[in-house]
């Protein structure tokens, strides 16, 4: 590719979830499209590593099934989701394991949560009242919550103390990506209420199976992977190897590129996650069944990934903490303890340190930000909705959209 290649419609930048969600709206309305992306494969944040055979997520991501755009995009069957058990395994201060079952998803479940003690009972009554109240409202109204942190949410509810430090923290730290809770309580309620009416699951391929599968579905010569593009400016994007022309041009990279090519898009801080991926001969859990720590030491989850993950039959245990990885020593000794067995044999096979994992998102930020710059320009990705498959999804959508009002391209009937 080199000189002023040929004229496309549109020219999408960065082949994550929202670029191929804005691809495979405007190929489908039957656009001259291109994808171009810096990797070898496509995906973004969303990967998976082949590591010795076993199959490493670039991070701790999973998917929910009660996500509408999920569903819209994805042929989920054809994903084998592999689902985790709603709930999760605590251990307390008290050296205990507590299991506490969303009793809506495992009815046979709820009389242990109930009376289980990690957590008083007025506070596990106030618990269930606050997630009744974000389920009764509807989520645009919910969207509107922009003005508090979850902590002040969630004060405000009368959920503080134990309730907070023992399960609500632990648990939310790893999907937010931080722990002092000062994430918008708007987006907080929204992933609460995805996780209370869906099905955390992981295909049994890896992530990185979603955006492979959306991008086998797009038309052939549209994906060109291997082409890092170095500036973009109405209706031209360069390359290493020249340049494209397009009527309307999209980058939807992640946050931090596209504030490279977009100078002057406000860029929001991102969090930084590292998971590590241990081998061992049998499973410390029987269930795929998220671990957590009431005690706040450094991990921020574990859970025993699907069989179809390994190669050999043996198990493949992920962790995940916030920021740079700690030493390997410490993260055995704390899943020694988290699981209550001994990790001194246990394989330390990879160790997947992401930078900029997720957006902050942080209170007084709209859930939805303007995708069309003017010019021709256009942007999408989680920075634009909320740091979730669901928010790149949708604004890959919403900047589609955005890109056919601009070429003056009316919907179907």
């Amino acid at each position: 590719m080199t000189g002023a290649g040929r004229g496309h419609d549109v020219v999408v930048v960065g082949a994550g979830l929202a670029g191929l969600r804005a691809a495979q709206v405007l190929c489908r309305r039957g656009l001259d499209v291109v994808v171009l992306d810096a990797a070898d494969r496509p995906g973004g944040r969303m990967a998976t590593d082949l590591v010795d055979g076993f199959r490493c997520d670039r991070g701790f991501q999973v998917l929910n099934t009660s996500y509408p755009a999920l569903r819209a995009t994805a042929d989920l069957a054809a994903l084998r989701l592999r689902p985790f058990e709603p709930g999760a395994a605590i251990r307390g201060a008290d050296g205990r394991l507590h299991h506490l079952a969303n009793p809506a998803r495992r009815p046979s479940q709820a009389f242990a949560t109930a009376t289980d003690d990690l957590l008083p009972v007025r506070d596990r009554a106030k618990l269930v009242a606050w997630t009744a109240r974000v389920l009764a409202a509807p989520p645009s109204r919910t969207a509107g919550l922009i003005d508090r942190t979850a902590a002040q949410d969630l004060g405000a509810a009368g959920l503080d103390g134990p309730v907070v430090e023992r399960f609500l923290r632990p648990f939310l730290s790893g999907v937010l990506g931080e722990s002092a809770l000062t994430t918008s309580a708007a987006f907080v309620r929204l992933v609460w209420r995805s996780f209370a009416l869906g099905t955390v699951a992981v295909p049994a391929a890896g992530m990185g199976a979603l955006p492979a599968q959306l991008a086998a579905g797009l038309p052939a010569g549209v994906l060109r992977p291997g082409r890092r593009v170095t500036t973009v400016r109405a209706g031209v994007v360069h390359t290493a190897d020249g340049e494209l022309s397009a009527r309307a041009v999209l980058v939807a990279t992640d946050p931090v590129a596209a504030g490279t090519l977009l100078p002057g898009l406000e860029v929001p801080a991102m969090h930084e996650l590292t998971t590590t991926y241990h081998v061992t001969a049998a499973p410390p859990a029987a269930l795929p069944l998220l671990h957590l720590d009431a005690t706040g030491g450094p991990v921020a989850n574990t859970v025993v990934l699907p069989a179809e993950h390994s190669p050999d039959g043996r198990a493949l245990v992920s962790t995940t903490v916030l920021g740079p990885p700690i030493p390997d020593a410490d993260v055995r000794r704390e899943l020694a303890r988290l699981y209550g067995t001994p990790t001194g044999d246990w394989e330390h096979l990879h160790t997947a340190q992401v930078r900029a994992a997720l957006p902050a998102f942080r209170a007084g930020r709209p859930v939805r930000r303007d995708v069309a710059l003017g010019d021709g320009l256009f942007v999408a990705g989680d920075h634009r909705d909320t740091p979730s498959t669901q928010g790149a999804l949708v604004s890959g959508r919403r900047a589609a959209q955005a890109v056919l009002r601009e070429l003056g391209i009316a919907r179907p009937n």
